[in-house]
């Protein structure tokens, strides 16, 4: 009998509970400044967030308990499959003792990991008599994600859009529009922030950080309205927790340990989802697996920011966190990973980047659809832009085990399918893509 390629939990082996790294956390993470650069409490977030999500965000609870209605939604794409690369390795010719595993969260509404925060977001928000959720989108799996969990709860969704993906992804827009949301393309008109953006500059591309100004600014001018993030807050990362621990138990049935975890990084919450659980299970001496989180090199936060107190958006409306940061008003260049266009990071990963806990790399996007196709042409599965950011690494520390004749066990994330990414995948094919790096000295200064 041949070894188990693809490793299924049954739904009654889901987690009932989210794991928060924040007890297990090197020290205590810095609080957000207001506008007076002093510390705020949840009284400055309920205009923009349900009250359960404000105590999850600040919880110092270890596990935090799966609502019932979540769950049962969560069972209709959950647990998500673990498989092992084999098809991929036999190309790469790895020995025996080098193994390649990834965790495959494309089989969700929407195509990537992106619900497993949609769906109880919008919970909260609907149990609180929300009527409406404003949010920004990159790439579009998070517009998506909140598009498909706001229909399901009966609500109404604005997804402002970062132009330049708004433009490459047309069917990310539709896919949206078709479960209900109103998709706006940022900077836009409708919003003063977007407004005073096109004054500067009309032909802007956009960022997440200035569609996020919108968003907020939506939400915050409508009583009837909130605001929702999908990458970055501490309560995004603790719902996307649910990979890393389905992935545990999935390693165990096929035998092994990684060695390393690797995810690919925007805001941090796909990469912290899956790594979070390996990083406490490091801490009870169970796993030495390295934790490395891979980032473009046209948006380097984590490789080449600075580690200080920055806005979250372009036009100063959120509160200051304490990130690893391109600056607040940093474009990046029109990459097709959209969801990796962000200026900051998690304050959870961007701590444990700063402790040496997580390690970081950047890579350029053409070796990253170069790993793709490849991925593609072994596993039968198109990746995301965003997701072959962690298949190149996930290859490289193949290799380099090979190389070395070392014994490796990798898993990665596989973040999302790149069914909506055609576009890009026939740019890179035509030999229109290009490498982009980011630019030294090009800090904007937080005020």
């Amino acid at each position: 009998m041949p070894d188990r390629t693809k490793f299924v939990l049954d739904e009654r082996e889901m987690p009932t509970s989210w794991y928060n790294v924040q007890p297990d956390l090197p020290q205590t993470l810095a609080p957000p400044l207001g506008p007076d650069d002093r510390p705020i409490g949840p009284e400055a977030l309920a205009p923009l967030f349900p009250m359960e999500l404000i105590k999850q965000e600040m919880s110092q609870e270890r596990l935090v308990e799966i609502p019932a209605e979540v769950q049962e939604i969560y069972k209709t794409y959950r647990p998500s499959p673990l498989i092992r690369a084999r098809q991929l390795e036999r190309p790469l010719d790895l020995p025996a003792g080098v193994r390649i595993f990834y965790k495959y969260e494309g089989v969700s509404p929407g195509g990537s990991h992106k619900p497993n925060t949609a769906i109880p977001q919008a919970f909260y928000n609907k149990q609180e008599g929300v009527r409406r959720l404003a949010t920004e989108t990159g790439a579009g799996q998070w517009g998506s994600a909140l598009s498909i969990a706001c229909a399901f709860f009966g609500m109404e969704c604005t997804v402002y859009m970062v132009k330049v993906s708004y433009d490459q992804k047309p069917y990310r827009r539709m896919l949206m529009e078709s479960y209900g949301a109103s998709v706006v393309a940022s900077p836009s008109a409708k919003t003063n922030a977007g407004r005073a953006v096109l004054r500067r500059h009309p032909d802007s591309l956009g960022s997440l950080g200035i569609a996020i100004s919108e968003a907020v600014e939506d939400a915050a001018t409508h009583d009837d309205t909130h605001y929702s993030l999908g990458s970055v807050l501490n309560h995004v990362i603790l719902h996307q927790t649910v990979i890393g621990q389905e992935a545990i138990k999935q390693m165990e049935m096929a035998g092994a340990e990684p060695d390393v975890v690797i995810g690919c990084v925007g805001g941090g919450s796909n990469f912290a989802g899956l790594a979070l659980p390996y990083f406490h299970r490091r801490k009870q001496g169970r796993s030495k697996a390295r934790l490395v989180a891979v980032e473009p090199k046209a948006c380097p936060t984590l490789t080449a920011g600075e580690y200080r107190y920055d806005f979250g958006d372009e036009a100063k409306m959120t509160p200051k966190i304490l990130m690893y940061t391109l600056g607040h008003d940093f474009v990046p260049a029109g990459i097709h990973a959209g969801g990796l266009r962000y200026h900051g990071d998690s304050p959870i990963v961007s701590l444990l980047v700063k402790t040496g806990d997580i390690e970081a790399k950047a890579v350029h996007q053409r070796a990253c659809f170069e790993a793709a196709e490849a991925f593609a042409r072994a596993e039968g599965i198109l990746p995301a832009p965003e997701s072959s950011h962690a298949i190149r690494v996930a290859i490289d520390e193949a290799l380099a085990a090979r190389q070395a004749g070392e014994a490796r066990t990798v898993l990665f994330g596989l973040s999302g399918h790149g069914h909506f990414d055609l576009a890009a995948y026939e740019a890179y094919n035509k030999g229109l893509l290009r490498d982009y790096d980011f630019a030294a000295g090009t800090f904007a200064e937080a005020e």
